[in-house]
């Protein structure tokens, strides 16, 4: 049945292979299941209803993505977005965050429109084939320093970032943190990074996943012998599973279809709303492009096959978290790690979306893992993502300046869609003056979304 569903086969794949992909994907993302409710709760939302809402989101969103598309990619609501959802629309402009879950749940509704009318997948075909490499390769690079940040590995400085220190980092943030409870972390992820890049040179099957999980046990040995001591005002938890409360779903109704229209300026909210689906549509195009660039899911002119289904599965899950209560649900680049692992089918997803599932009963043990634990797998599929830099044709400078910009942009502007945008623009421009954008059939979507993303740093 299930080589019926998902043409294990054909994507030269297997059951076991699938299941290790999906549980991998799962470990790399769990984290949005602790951070999204600490963000959104900011904005004055019940922290326990979010967390359910998060999870209820990664498992419907994981599981359309299986159904439509039948494609190894996992959503749940983003980071990045639930920041702009709670620091800049709610605290930042005033606005509720009912208000807030009714532009992410009108501009899901666009996402609908836009995915049936081909707009989105239109934009996908347009971007060429070295700047989707370019893409991929810039995603390895964001990944990665998320991973180092994540494990405090590396800290902000003098220098913008710098490498981890006790002092720098008791300089930076005006606490007293120590060797036994930030800086043995700091060291856990160093010996993770190794020991997940040995797992790595050995071929051994599930590397990714094993390294988050020896990493975990090494920090649970750690707190059990003292070497590392919890300390809550720091952001350093126990890292063994909290059970006192037993085993319980914590209620939704508290944000469950909140949305509210009441108080709005139309011209504002449709910033708002335009905001949301700007960096969705093009952190998704993104993660899009660069998990199927890596998984050779392309086709010969740099097509993704199935991708209206993906888009559609994004939007629909958009749509569903803002009435769950939850910022906006997008496809994840963690993805990554589950491709990384061999998964090729929607069968990676499900399983992906059964832990979602799963975490809503077994929330204790999922949010022990620490994010030093599953920063190794971030840097190794950073570097696996990188690889794709083999493909961009570096002696055209008419492509190859552009992709570098690009691959810059994603890391240092810390953002996927800033990125893309300045690859876009970068890519007209220089080809246009070069001459050589009749050459090239540069497409005409590509000169309006170059002009549409000078307009937005001109006017937004």
């Amino acid at each position: 049945m299930l080589e019926k569903i998902f043409k294990l086969k054909e994507n030269k794949t297997t059951v076991k292979t699938e299941i290790l992909a999906g549980i991998t994907t799962f470990m790399t993302m769990a984290y949005i299941l602790a951070v999204n409710p600490s963000i959104l709760s900011a904005a004055g939302m019940d922290q326990g209803a979010v967390f359910t809402a998060t999870a209820l989101a990664g498992f419907l969103g994981t599981m359309l993505m299986a159904l439509f598309a039948n494609y190894p990619f996992a959503l749940a609501p983003g980071m990045g977005l639930n920041a702009y959802f709670a620091y800049t629309v709610v605290i930042g402009m005033g606005y509720t965050w009912q208000v807030a879950l009714a532009a992410v749940f009108v501009e899901g509704i666009i996402f609908i429109l836009l995915s049936v009318t081909n707009v989105r997948e239109a934009i996908f075909n347009a971007i060429p084939m070295n700047l989707k490499s370019a893409v991929s390769v810039g995603i390895g690079l964001f990944i990665a320093f998320i991973g180092l940040q994540n494990a405090k590995i590396v800290i902000g400085g003098s220098t913008l970032v710098q490498l981890f220190s006790v002092k720098g980092y008791n300089e930076l943030n005006k606490v007293s943190a120590s060797m036994n409870d930030v800086g043995i972390t700091v060291l856990l992820a160093v010996i993770g990074i190794i020991i997940t890049a040995i797992l790595v040179v050995k071929n051994v099957k599930g590397n990714i996943l094993w390294g988050i999980l020896i990493t975990w046990i090494l920090g649970i040995i750690c707190q059990l012998t003292g070497i590392y001591v919890p300390n809550a005002e720091l952001g350093m938890y126990s890292l063994l599973p909290d059970f006192s409360n037993g085993i319980s779903v914590p209620s939704l109704s508290p944000i469950f279809a909140k949305l509210s229209f009441s108080g709005i300026n139309i011209g504002q909210f449709m910033v708002v709303v335009f905001a949301f689906l700007f960096v969705d549509i093009f952190d998704t195009l993104g993660t899009l492009i660069g998990v199927s660039t890596k998984a050779n899911m392309l086709d010969k002119d740099g097509k993704l096959p199935r991708i209206k289904g993906a888009l559609m599965a994004d939007a629909v899950a958009t749509t569903a978290g803002a009435v769950l209560g939850t910022s906006t649900v997008t496809t994840f680049v963690e993805s990554a790690s589950g491709v990384s692992e061999g998964g090729r089918t929607g069968l990676t997803a499900v399983t992906t979306a059964v832990l979602f599932g799963a975490s809503l009963l077994l929330s204790p043990i999922f949010l022990a893992i620490p994010s030093f634990a599953t920063a190794p797998a971030l840097v190794v599929v950073g570097f696996y993502m990188l690889t794709n830099v083999a493909n961009i044709d570096f002696s055209d400078f008419t492509e190859g300046l552009p992709c570098f910009i690009c691959i810059a942009a994603m890391p240092f502007f810390y953002s996927i869609s800033e990125g893309i945008a300045m690859g876009v623009i970068t890519y007209v421009i220089i080809n246009l003056v070069a001459g050589k954008a009749k050459e090239k059939k540069v497409s005409i979507l590509m000169y309006v979304l170059a002009v549409l993303f000078v307009l937005k740093y001109v006017f937004l």
